[in-house]
């Protein structure tokens, strides 16, 4: 059997890199059986027969939001041979809390001490042999990002592990409380797990139901434990949950008192830096300078320059030359060449074509994330987020959404506050992502030449109508309630590792080639043998097939919204297996040869719509539902059908009635048409819209009295 070894940590403590470090490219990442969470494990370098897993950073093992339940199972159910605790050494009081914690579990721990470098930079000092003793486990000091201490770390856990050394339950709490503990545990002994006692006292006393419930205790037994319980919260004066949380930093307060030597010279690095980089005035304009630069080189130039390379020349024409040239020397059947060049080369490509801007994108973000730059971006957004309904943690989502919605939504993973998470989920992708910066550049270079702001406009009303729909939704049952409260360690600025970057951006980069190069395959075979072959099985012109038969079926339905042909139909249909297929849809149906020809597809489409009709149709492209790859990823992420249904429905309704309104109305204001049943249902439609956004919430609670109880 391997030897199970567990990284355990608070957010931003450096856990990533150290396992990074650990297992450099043997790691594989998953999702934990039954939920959203990233799992991530691996092999520890020269070591095949050590399993290292990444447990999600949290804040302690009690299970509040879905990442203290994920770690805490695994801990409990799992029963890896050792655990490594990473500490933040710049942060000792707050991260030794999950460490009191877990030297409960009767798990042989060794404690990584990272961040000394950062530590002995400042000028403190850190015992940690006299930390280690009064923790009664092995303390390492690491700098992970260099590198240090890791391996070290890693071989005394094995050590631990093989020898089965457990850490000796400590006294650490007051003598009342310890002898209530003691009873607790003497008067359950004969259920509780003997190496375990400590932990299965504290966590009756605080009457955690996640412990209780599977104990299924009798009514006597119920009554016995609240005979334990109820004296000491009369003497204390609080309950038992607040009772152990005092008990805990009284005890961390001593152990910090006793081990670190503070520098008092003044404000560290990271502090200067904060004072320009989270300033009230100055923190909004730095971060929209550093976003600028980095989309800009990911999209527009480097990334551009990329991404035409793939498409124009990889697939464009090696790929698609030498495919066809094969096809044609072993005499293939006309719909098998299509099949392949067109539906599986050409569709399949389009996706990976962007890949390269990915790719950089990913690298600057994980620049960002790994500097501890990102954690003070979600703490400057909180401030304006918080006003409409919104978590500083949801603005990571959408900016991230900003280059593709598939990573924006699993970016929602972080929020802890369920119905914050389900909400993100369902607005991130509003912000325009690449692909549909493809369709908002065509509209506004064929129909608005000289409207240099209709492009960029489109990027700051995809913020609004996100902060509009967060307003509007946190009035209602389903989303009611304040935002959780935002609380955030922010780690020390220091110059990221580039191991731990480029993993980082490969990751990332790889999850979404695999996941949705898969649903696109799928998908692209699909919209091909649509538009090939008629409903008689035979291969027709496409104004004979399928896909022209439901584009007649379905146009009715776009008519209202100004365009109502069977392509402008078709072309919303194919736009939403990938928003950027929009272009290629609309230049194959006007019989534009070509579909890479910017001229061509500008004078393709200009004979489908008018100025308004063009626009409109770039509105519902941009709120409606996103890509089918997005869409698929919102079903795994809500993980609840009735919950994609409202996310997706909303979008539908949303992206369909902006759309409505703009071409009704718009029609009276530009283009003369007189006042009918269209334009009085758009009017309907924005007073419902303004309703929705004034009318009182139905939820009664105060921000004040929740947030200061989470905290």
């Amino acid at each position: 059997m391997p030897t199970k070894i567990a990284l355990a940590g608070n957010p931003n403590c450096g856990k990533t890199t150290l396992f990074n470090d650990l297992t450099g490219s043997s790691q594989y990442v998953g999702n934990w059986p039954g939920v959203t969470v990233e799992k991530k494990e691996g092999r520890l370098k020269g070591h095949k027969d050590v399993i290292i897993t990444d447990l999600p950073g949290v804040y302690s093992l009690s299970p509040y939001t879905l990442e203290e339940v994920v770690s805490r199972n695994y801990l409990i159910n799992e029963h890896p041979d050792a655990i490594i605790n990473l500490v933040d050494g710049t942060n000792l009081e707050r991260n030794l809390y999950l460490t009191t914690q877990i030297l409960e579990l009767g798990i042989p721990v060794v404690i990584s001490l990272n961040m000394m470098d950062i530590v002995k930079k400042s000028g403190d000092r850190i015992d940690s042999l006299k930390l280690g003793a009064s923790l009664g486990c092995e303390v390492v000091e690491t700098a992970a990002i260099k590198g240090e201490g890791s391996l070290e770390a890693a071989e005394k856990a094995i050590a631990l592990a093989k020898g089965k050394q457990t850490p000796a339950p400590q006294g650490k709490f007051s003598k009342q409380v310890e002898e209530t503990l003691s009873g607790i545990a003497k008067a359950f002994k004969d259920i509780l797990e003997p190496q375990r006692a400590r932990w299965y006292a504290v966590k009756l006393f605080e009457r955690d139901e996640k412990v209780l419930g599977p104990l299924q205790f009798s009514s006597e037994q119920k009554n016995k434990l609240e005979s334990l319980i109820l004296p000491i919260e009369e003497e204390y004066g609080d309950d038992s949950e607040t009772i152990i949380t005092n008990e805990r930093y009284e005890y961390i307060a001593q152990l910090v008192n006793k081990c670190l030597r503070k520098n008092s010279k003044g404000m560290s690095v990271s502090d200067k830096i904060d004072r320009i980089a989270t300033n009230r005035f100055l923190a909004l304009p730095i971060f929209a300078a550093i976003m600028f630069l980095m989309y800009y080189t990911s999209v527009t130039t480097l990334g551009r320059i990329a991404t035409d390379w793939v498409n124009d020349t990889l697939f464009g024409t090696w790929i698609t030359n030498g495919a066809t040239a094969a096809l044609s020397t072993v005499g293939a059947a006309d719909w098998l060449n299509g099949l392949i060049v067109n539906g599986i080369i050409g569709g399949v490509g389009t996706v990976l074509g962007f890949v390269p801007q990915m790719l950089i994108l990913f690298f600057f973000l994980s620049l960002l994330e790994d500097s501890g730059y990102m954690a003070r971006v979600a703490f400057i957004m909180d401030r304006i987020f918080r006003k409409f309904g919104l978590s500083g943690k949801s603005f990571i989502p959408i900016l991230i959404g900003t280059g593709c919605g598939v990573p924006a939504i699993m970016a929602a993973r972080t929020i802890e506050n369920e119905k914050d998470r389900r909400m993100t989920i369902m607005l991130s992708t509003f912000m325009p992502c690449t692909a549909k910066t493809v369709i908002i550049a065509m509209i506004a270079s064929t129909f608005f030449p000289k409207s240099f702001w209709i492009a960029p406009a489109m990027y700051f009303l995809g913020i609004a109508i996100i902060i509009l729909s967060g307003i509007g939704l946190k009035k209602t049952a389903y989303f009611g309630g304040e935002p959780a409260p935002f609380v955030m360690e922010l780690p020390p600025y220091h110059i990221p590792a580039l191991k731990g970057v480029l993993i980082h951006m490969w990751e990332r980069s790889r999850a979404f080639v695999i996941k949705a190069g898969t649903i696109i395959f799928t998908a692209c075979v699909l919209i091909w043998f649509l538009s090939s072959f008629g409903w008689t099985l035979k291969m027709v012109d496409i104004e004979s097939s399928m896909l022209a038969g439901i584009g007649h079926a379905i146009a009715w339905l776009f008519a209202p919204l100004g365009f109502g042909n069977w392509k402008g139909a078709v072309a919303t249909i194919s736009a939403l297996m990938a928003k950027e297929s929009a272009i290629g849809t609309l230049a194959v149906l006007n019989g534009v040869a070509d579909p890479n020809n910017t001229q061509f597809v500008m004078t393709g489409i200009a004979s489908m719509f008018t100025a308004l009709g063009a626009f409109s149709f770039m509105l519902l492209n941009l709120f409606d539902p996103p890509c089918i790859v997005a869409m698929a990823t919102t079903s795994r992420e809500m993980g609840n059908s009735k919950w994609t249904a409202i996310a997706i429905g909303y979008q539908v309704v949303l992206g369909y009635s902006i759309a409505f309104i703009v071409n009704q109305l718009g029609s009276v204001l530009f283009y003369g048409a007189s006042f009918g049943i269209g334009q009085s249902i758009a009017l309907l439609l924005l007073a419902l819209a303004v309703f929705l956004l004034i009318r009182p919430s139905s939820h009664r609670g105060t921000m004040f009295g929740r947030a200061g109880k989470a905290i």
